[in-house]
């Protein structure tokens, strides 16, 4: 049998593929990365520092402290023991608030009673074990002593009366000078103040520092006033070139 014109002619139906096809890969979309939002930081608000209402912190000084270690046993001890000619100058350290000095050191120096100025050689000596001083040995006159103030600002010096000159010399280290002082001990009874070169250069009250006091017979007060008091003139300290 003819089959009809324009009919499709049947067939065999096309072979149908059996693998599935593969499904697309979707890579998950990268997350985005949030950066966290900064936190501005704050800088504190400065608070203004007042300062209390309250008296200044008062002066106070720190060293250098000469009374430690320079000292020695017998340091004041300038005549020979037992010498019927020796002399006492004693006296006070004051500052200049008028308040004694309890650490200040005072050095002497002055020629022996006929003007010589050998001294006694080794009479600093000290003792390798002990560090005693070696050389003190109380027989000779050694031209030079060093004494610290006491707790009261008082020092003791005992020597012989100096030759060709009418003073001791006197250098003078204490908390809060840089550098040492020096002055002069005059004996008034070895002076003229009126023909002495230098007291009789300097005004009566300003020479008056330098003169030593009489108290008895061969005891002599001098005093160290580091700074007018109001009430006491500054000793004269003398500078030397």
């Amino acid at each position: 049998m003819t089959p009809p014109t324009g009919a499709p002619i049947p067939g065999p139906a096309p072979a149908q593929n059996s693998e599935p096809a593969p499904a697309p890969i979707h890579e998950p979309a990268p997350a985005p990365i949030h950066e966290p939002a900064s936190v501005p930081i704050h800088e504190p608000a400065s608070v203004p520092i007042h300062e209390p209402a309250s008296a200044p912190t008062p002066a106070q000084t720190i060293g250098p402290f000469f009374g430690y270690a320079l000292p020695f046993t017998g340091g004041g001890d300038v005549a020979p023991a037992g010498d019927a000619e020796t002399i006492t100058l004693h006296g006070r350290v004051f500052d200049g608030a008028g308040a004694p000095v309890p650490d200040a050191l005072l050095e002497f120096w002055q020629p022996a009673p006929d003007g010589s100025r050998a001294g006694a050689p080794g009479s600093l000596r000290r003792d390798q074990v002990t560090g005693a001083v070696a050389g003190r040995t109380g027989l000779d006159f050694t031209g030079f002593g060093r004494v610290a103030t006491d707790a009261a600002g008082h020092y003791v010096l005992r020597t012989l009366p100096p030759g060709g000159v009418p003073y001791i010399s006197v250098c003078v280290h204490a908390r809060g000078l840089l550098h040492h002082l020096y002055t002069r001990a005059y004996l008034p009874h070895l002076t003229d103040p009126a023909t002495e070169p230098l007291l009789s250069s300097l005004p009566e009250a300003r020479r008056a520092t330098l003169l030593t006091v009489p108290e008895r017979e061969r005891v002599h007060r001098f005093d160290v006033r580091l700074q007018d008091d109001g009430v006491h003139e500054e000793t004269v300290f003398l500078a030397f070139g």
